[in-house]
């Protein structure tokens, strides 16, 4: 089944309208998506979690269904303090204060701003495949340049990447997904065609490379801010990565991860690309297990 027992919908906050689903009983979990995908990338994981939490997983601003401000000079309607304050707002909406987050890619990124703006909000944090942006950018060789080529051509100005991307954007996703060996069979039909039909929304392309825009600018101005300032994340955090995929390459994401808090650090690799979720869901839930509440 695709979402077994969950509801999806829309609903209003004050920054715009989200699309989500919902579903299950217990302490409240948000769920965050990563690119170039939405939140149906948690079908796997999802309905296992809801037997124990309330899961809540919307699509990110400029993602899937969800509101999408137009491009801008600054792109500050893409900075992650703003899309970790669309998850507060829509935490708030479903009535609660305090909530665990797991959160992939380009999501994970928004929680890991999340949990440094909002740290009473956050009580745990579980983080899949990534290091924090500032981390990557300031170690940025050529091995990074050419693996995540993608964070340096969807930043270029608007209307640049949008356009090669709306001329193709099945010929795009397809790949940009494949960039790490695997098997592709682990993308749900159901939910690859959901990433399929917003590839192809020349809406969602812009607000995408908005999002890595912001990346290369308001987003490391607020990161060197909160480093000079001494925040870290306080909650605890449960750092996963693919075992084929770049950061099991590159980093000591554990060691990375521990720079940037001053709670508990704890994770591992996970059998699998980048895509943790699809690819390895039953290694993922096992560590989720011994971490969430």
């Amino acid at each position: 089944m695709f979402f077994d027992n969950f509801t999806l919908t829309h609903i209003e906050t004050a920054a715009g309208r989200f699309r989500l689903r919902h579903g299950g009983n217990g302490p409240p979990l948000l769920l965050l998506h990563g690119n170039p995908q939405t939140h149906a990338m948690w079908h796997r994981l999802a309905p296992v979690l809801a037997q124990k939490y309330t899961v809540i997983a919307p699509d990110l601003r400029g993602y899937g269904g969800s509101h999408k401000p137009p491009a801008s000079a600054d792109h500050a309607a893409y900075a992650k303090t703003v899309m970790a304050l669309d998850m507060v707002e829509i935490m708030k909406e479903f009535g609660h204060e305090r909530f665990q987050v797991v959160a992939h890619d380009r999501g994970a990124r928004v929680a890991h701003r999340l949990a440094l703006d909002h740290p009473d909000r956050v009580q745990k944090l579980a983080v899949l495949d990534i290091i924090p942006t500032l981390e990557h950018f300031e170690r940025t060789d050529m091995a990074f340049a050419l693996g995540y080529y993608h964070w340096f051509w969807l930043a270029q100005p608007h209307p640049f990447p949008e356009t090669l991307i709306n001329a193709a954007p099945e010929t795009w996703f397809k790949a940009h997904t494949s960039r790490e060996p695997k098997d592709d069979a682990f993308f749900h039909p159901e939910a690859f065609a959901d990433y399929l039909a917003h590839v192809r929304d020349p809406e969602m392309v812009r607000g995408m490379c908005e999002d890595y825009r912001a990346a290369t600018t308001i987003d490391l101005v607020d990161d060197r801010r909160s480093r000079t300032a001494g925040r870290k994340v306080e909650c605890p955090l449960l750092a996963l990565w693919g075992t084929k995929g770049k950061i099991s390459q590159w980093y000591d994401a554990l060691a990375v991860w521990r720079a940037y808090a001053v709670g508990p650090v704890t994770g591992g690799g996970v059998n699998s690309g980048h895509y943790l979720a699809e690819e390895a869901p039953d290694e993922v839930q096992q560590w989720l297990e011994g971490f969430l509440d």
